[in-house]
């Protein structure tokens, strides 16, 4: 019946079938022009924060350069701790930096040293003190630590230290972070990030890396750790290599981080100890 009477409303108005396809298309068009719009205003939009980054990079790349020049000759700040060179330690860096060294014996002491710069970083973790009955039954006054310790491994080259750290913490909770190097800016870029639950709430936080030369992926590495609520002051970065311009930008833009390094070297080597240690 409806379908009788619109047959006869056309007929008897002849314009009212075009009116109708008229109003149709008017809708269509208003509807495209909003989604034209739509799109417009993103591409704007995503313009404008492309042009904020790029500014930004430029800033930040000027930023680290004046910081580099103006740490090449700095004094180390006191809370970098050079692993003292024993002749124990300095026969296995020997052994280590030896290009004749075979894989085998090349992991073996990187593993001891590593473990040496473990121990020597939970130095710097907080401890209360404590009386404990000894098997003599004799009372012995030490100390205890007030909590947990995590680890963030700096991908990949942090790896290197994974033996060395369950040798000392068996049970350590460990984390782990990518950051790689822009290609056409040079700046280091936050890949992977997985941390341990609450890390916040730890007493101390090892940041593991073998080794830093310009401390871009050092710098970054702490912000994210401080960005996710640990104080710059529990973050102890550990590493085996580092160049004075490296470590002056981290103890200068964190005082309160310390580092624990075994050897100073050239600023900006090539890195080499990942390629070493896993063949690859």
């Amino acid at each position: 019946m409806s379908n009788l009477k619109e047959k006869l409303l056309v007929r008897t108005l002849p314009n009212a079938g075009r009116l109708r396809i008229d109003h149709q298309q008017t809708s269509l068009c208003q509807e495209v022009w909003k989604t034209e719009l739509q799109l417009v205003r993103q591409v704007m939009v995503i313009q404008y924060i492309e042009r904020k980054l790029i500014e930004k990079s430029k800033e930040h790349r000027a930023a680290l350069k004046k910081l580099g020049q103006s740490s090449a000759n700095d004094v180390l700040s006191d809370k970098v701790f050079l692993l003292k060179q024993t002749s124990q330690v300095r026969g296995m860096n020997t052994i280590i930096q030896d290009i004749d060294t075979s894989a085998e014996d090349f992991i073996f002491y990187f593993d001891r040293i590593a473990t040496l710069l473990v121990e020597h970083a939970l130095n710097n973790v907080y401890f209360k003190e404590t009386t404990v009955e000894t098997p003599t039954g004799n009372k012995y006054h030490g100390l205890l630590a007030t909590g947990e310790t995590s680890a963030v491994l700096i991908l990949r080259a942090g790896s290197t230290f994974e033996t060395g750290l369950k040798r000392v913490i068996p049970d350590c909770r460990t984390g782990r972070l990518l950051i790689q190097s822009n290609v056409r800016t040079g700046e280091p870029e936050l890949h992977y990030l997985k941390l341990p639950e609450n890390i916040k709430a730890n007493d101390g936080v090892l940041l593991l890396d073998p080794q830093m030369s310009s401390g871009g992926a050092a710098l970054m590495a702490v912000q994210v750790l401080v960005d996710h609520g640990v104080p710059e002051e529990k973050i102890v970065f550990v590493t085996y290599f580092a160049g004075r311009i490296g470590l002056n930008r981290l103890t200068k833009v964190f005082p309160g981080v310390k580092v624990v390094v075994c050897t100073m070297v050239a600023d900006f080597e090539e890195r080499w100890i990942e390629k070493r240690y896993f063949g690859c």
